[in-house]
């Protein structure tokens, strides 16, 4: 085939590249000059002994770097023990599964049906809640886990008192001085 017949087969910036490169020579030619396209180099093959003595190079410079330290990661965040329900590494692992998740449900985002579009948006505020977390050391979601399955309680951390200084406690609060969370057969006995 022709350089001709070639042409329709080309995208269009293909095309206009070429045309560039065809003024380019031709502005060459007409001023005489001389221009040679300058090829990348290729390396020279590494004998087995330089491959090995390279890694180990590699593996010393490696050894001695120092590891990373997660600036961007609320310290308070950092600090928690791997057990924790909210570490750092099993918020990591559910915000890569969500994010993942999310990029999945991207066509639901504009769904006519509403069940699809509160899927998407509760996944994507999932995954707001779990980078604002992992940044501020803030958890603002009532919902955690990889599948959001469990939920978060409300702690108290001040006691409150009544007119006649007994103590108010609410249904589903953790109190620290009693270690348990007050239940409605609790409020009865009182």
């Amino acid at each position: 085939m022709s350089k001709f017949e070639m042409e329709h087969l080309l995208t269009p910036a293909q095309k206009r590249a070429n045309k560039r490169d065809a003024k380019k020579r031709a502005l060459h030619e007409e001023l005489g000059s001389n221009v040679v396209k300058v090829t990348k180099r290729k390396r020279k093959p590494m004998t087995p002994e330089q491959r090995v003595a390279a890694s180990e190079r590699l593996a010393v410079a490696r050894s001695k770097r120092a590891p990373a330290k997660n600036s961007s990661v609320h310290p308070d965040v950092l600090a928690l023990p791997d057990e924790h329900p909210v570490s750092y590494v099993k918020v990591k692992e559910w915000l890569k599964y969500n994010t993942e998740l999310l990029s999945g449900l991207k066509s639901q985002k504009d769904s006519k049906e509403s069940k699809q579009r509160q899927e998407f948006q509760v996944t994507e505020a999932y995954v707001k809640n779990l980078k604002i977390y992992i940044k501020d050391g803030i958890w603002l979601d009532h919902r955690y886990g990889k599948l959001m399955e469990s939920t978060t309680g409300t702690v108290s951390l001040a006691l409150a008192y009544d007119a006649d200084g007994n103590v108010v406690r609410d249904i589903g609060t953790f109190y620290p001085d009693i270690g348990m969370e007050w239940t409605k057969e609790m409020n009865i006995k009182e």
